[in-house]
């Protein structure tokens, strides 16, 4: 799993969380392209999983500067809101008022350039949580695994996640833990 994260800030609000330097350089190009008035500090600093945990409870929408399409920011937002369960691509596009665009919505996901904090991680595909269901709907009826979907965790096929899916199956540990 990654261990050390590299935040970026643009006028002091977190323009990306990444494990590499790749999303730094994808904002650069963006505000290359703008006037120089229009940004006054960018900054990168490296922060542990446990300090991105940590900061995931104390920021807010306010606190971040995307740079996305206003559909793609609309959709991170939507993911920034979510109640913190594993959902499928099919339910996120539903909750973003556009169920017949899951695709739109998956390559918003795939693009998202704040990990953990935008909880990308928490989308699964849709097979998966027909999996999950399936699962909850016969250990509710067994009454023996009631409560968190953790244990389910191993069992599934989390998806495709930029830093590898090993890394995705922790964060979705972390995430549902807190």
């Amino acid at each position: 799993m990654v261990t050390e994260w590299i935040v970026t800030e643009v006028d002091g609000q977190i323009a990306s969380v990444s494990a590499d330097y790749g999303h730094f350089a994808q904002i650069a190009a963006k505000i290359a392209q703008m006037p120089p008035r229009n940004v006054g500090a960018v900054s990168t600093r490296k922060i542990t999983t446990e300090e991105l945990v940590d900061m995931a409870g104390q920021v807010h929408w306010e606190d971040f500067r995307l740079f996305g399409t206003k559909f793609q920011v609309s959709v991170w937002k939507k993911l920034f809101e979510l109640e913190p369960r594993l959902y499928s691509y099919t339910d996120l596009a539903t909750l973003c008022e556009n169920p017949l665009g899951v695709r739109s919505v998956a390559h918003a996901v795939a693009i998202n350039p704040v990990a953990y904090l935008i909880p990308c991680h928490l989308i699964v595909p849709k097979e998966s949580m027909d999996k999950v269901r399936e699962i909850r709907t016969t250990a509710e009826e067994s009454t023996l695994f009631k409560g968190s979907d953790l244990y389910l965790l191993d069992t599934i096929d989390v998806g495709e996640y930029a830093y590898g899916s090993e890394t995705k199956r922790e964060l979705i540990k972390i995430h549902l833990k807190h």
